[in-house]
């Protein structure tokens, strides 16, 4: 069996295993964000943060209790970094500095992810399990709840109110997240993934001398990586390495697991909004972008020009040969199109035309299906966006879902696309500007430019994924990108819940004879042709001064 042959059919099996899940788990998140039952562990939980589940709130209240949960949970993680070095399990790491502490916790608590330190050599057990692991599981859960508010929006009439974040954070984790993630875990300790508490063992003897590696609970730790589209690695080879990704089973599990919920909540937002038809029509824009996006990965990858590629069986530098070309393919995608961050190869190694496909994916804003919740909410505000200019084209007032959308939303949904091009364009400038950032690039030339751009590009758009000839671990990156990781979360957060609270302030509007059928496959193309246009208009100059020109270079 020749490698694309193989690489298709274990394609068609990941889309035949989410296709599967789809409706299942898509109708238990349902289920779980419009129940009024209150567990009795989460009772305890709100008994103990002094939350009242009950009470409604609308936008502000709900925005305030995102960014107070949140500023409190980076504060909490930079303390644990910087006592690191006293703290018990340290396996005798030293407590991190402050501006990679600062860097890791916005990382983390954004649901970025980024890593500018090496895992195994840096962070101990208790930061890695009480620290890391944990925001593994909130920052997806905070994500998934700013995306029921916006469903709420569309369902709730002349109220404001879009629920309660407590509830909706709490019922994400310990209905969800934990028991699925309970699930994955078990699975991928039967794959060969380790779990345990070990400490430092040498292994062997190597050029340079014998290599020191290190247990952990890694497993527990991949499966909430993968399902919360977080992408922290516990290793710095992240899932190449084989203690988190030992063989082509646990690989193609692993972007399952990517994938599971965000194309799981499109049938959610059909659900609530009374209407799977909706859910569908968005969840074919998805995949077709991720289809399209994997066909050209895979296109480019194998049908590179030259002997040592044709000889390789395609560009095999930077991939794992266990894993090879196909596989290595749909996860850059995969994890570029989420906002998970993790890989199973080098992108830095990528053709040209790869890395500018892995760029790009992440640069539309990772909608296609997105990051846990950040997907849904993202593609929603793509939506409004489709359905106004599509309202410009014909002369009428544009509506989506019974809402009318007027001068405010669509104001909203604007300051929402245009925050990330900002933040990305505006410090890559800055970057190239200034002398001493130009230092931590490996590549000069247009892959070096890519260095710089695929590192805003990932921070401001909470992927954590790199193009890793990059040394980061700088004074300036670490601080620069920690800040677009928070701005890039947050301020998007902002005009997401003002949105929701303008359209839970409505009235519903009758649909008529002159309502655009935003269920039919003709709104899912004018949708997919608004996403590709948008993006491509305000990063084009980028990707031509970078993958671009080094792809018709080579």
């Amino acid at each position: 069996m020749g490698p694309v042959l193989a690489g298709v059919l274990q394609l068609l099996a990941l889309i035949a295993a989410l296709a599967l899940a789809h409706r299942p788990l898509g109708d238990h998140m349902a289920r779980v964000y419009s129940s009024d039952r209150h567990w009795r562990v989460e009772k305890w939980i709100y008994k103990g943060i002094g939350a009242d589940p009950g009470t409604q709130m609308r936008w502000p209240a709900y925005l305030r209790g995102v960014l107070a949960f949140s500023a409190a949970g980076v504060l909490f993680l930079y303390l644990l970094q910087r006592l690191q070095g006293v703290l018990p399990g340290s396996l005798g790491f030293s407590s991190i500095d402050p501006d990679q502490a600062f860097n890791t916790a916005a990382s983390f608590v954004s649901n970025t992810n980024w890593q500018s330190y090496y895992g195994e050599q840096a962070m101990g057990h208790v930061v890695q399990t009480a620290g890391l692991a944990v925001q593994n599981f909130v920052s997806a859960a905070v994500g998934m709840a700013v995306a029921v508010a916006l469903v709420r929006g569309f369902m709730r009439s002349r109220s404001g109110e879009l629920g309660n974040f407590w509830s909706d954070m709490v019922r994400g984790v310990t209905r969800i997240l934990l028991p699925v993630a309970a699930i994955a875990a078990v699975v991928l300790v039967a794959c060969g993934v380790i779990q345990n508490f070990s400490g430092i063992h040498e292994v062997g003897q190597f050029t340079g001398g014998p290599q020191q590696w290190n247990g952990g609970a890694v497993a527990s730790q991949e499966a909430i990586k993968e399902l919360g589209t977080n992408g922290g690695g516990y290793f710095n080879a992240n899932s190449a390495h084989p203690f988190e990704n030992p063989s082509p089973f646990s690989n193609l599990f692993e972007i399952f697991l990517i994938l599971v919920i965000p194309f799981s909540l499109t049938r959610t937002f059909g659900r609530m909004v009374g209407s799977p038809r909706q859910g569908y029509a968005i969840l074919g824009t998805m995949a077709t972008i991720w289809l399209g996006f994997t066909a050209l990965m895979m296109w480019t990858e194998f049908a590179h020009p030259g002997p040592a590629f044709d000889l390789a069986g395609g560009a095999m530098e930077g991939k794992e040969v266990r894993l090879g070309v196909s596989t290595s393919s749909i996860w850059a995608v995969a994890t570029t199109l989420t906002s998970t961050g993790a890989v199973n190869s080098f992108h830095s190694s990528f053709t040209g035309f790869g890395g500018g496909i892995q760029l790009l994916g992440m640069q539309l804003g990772e909608i296609a299906p997105g990051g846990v919740g950040s997907g849904l909410y993202g593609m929603l505000i793509m939506a409004v966006i489709a359905v106004f200019v599509a309202g410009l084209m014909v002369g009428r007032t544009p509506e989506y879902l019974g809402r009318k959308i007027g001068t405010r939303e669509i104001k909203l949904a604007a300051c929402y696309i245009l925050i990330t091009p900002a933040l990305v364009l505006v410090l890559t400038a800055a970057a190239m500007a200034l002398p001493t950032p130009g230092d931590s690039m490996t590549n000069s030339g247009a892959h070096g430019f890519s260095e710089i751009l695929y590192a805003y590009s990932s921070g401001a758009n909470n992927n954590g994924s790199a193009f890793a000839g990059l040394n980061a671990d700088t004074q300036w990156f670490n601080t620069t990108i920690g800040l677009a990781m928070l701005l890039g979360r947050f301020l998007p957060m902002v005009f997401v819940l003002a949105l929701a609270g303008s359209l839970a302030g409505q009235r519903p509007i009758p649909v008529t004879a002159g309502t655009l059928r935003t269920e039919k496959p003709l709104f899912t193309g004018l949708l997919v042709g608004a996403i590709l246009i948008i993006t491509g208009l305000t990063y084009f100059p980028a990707l031509a001064l970078g993958p671009l020109a080094e792809g018709l270079a080579a």
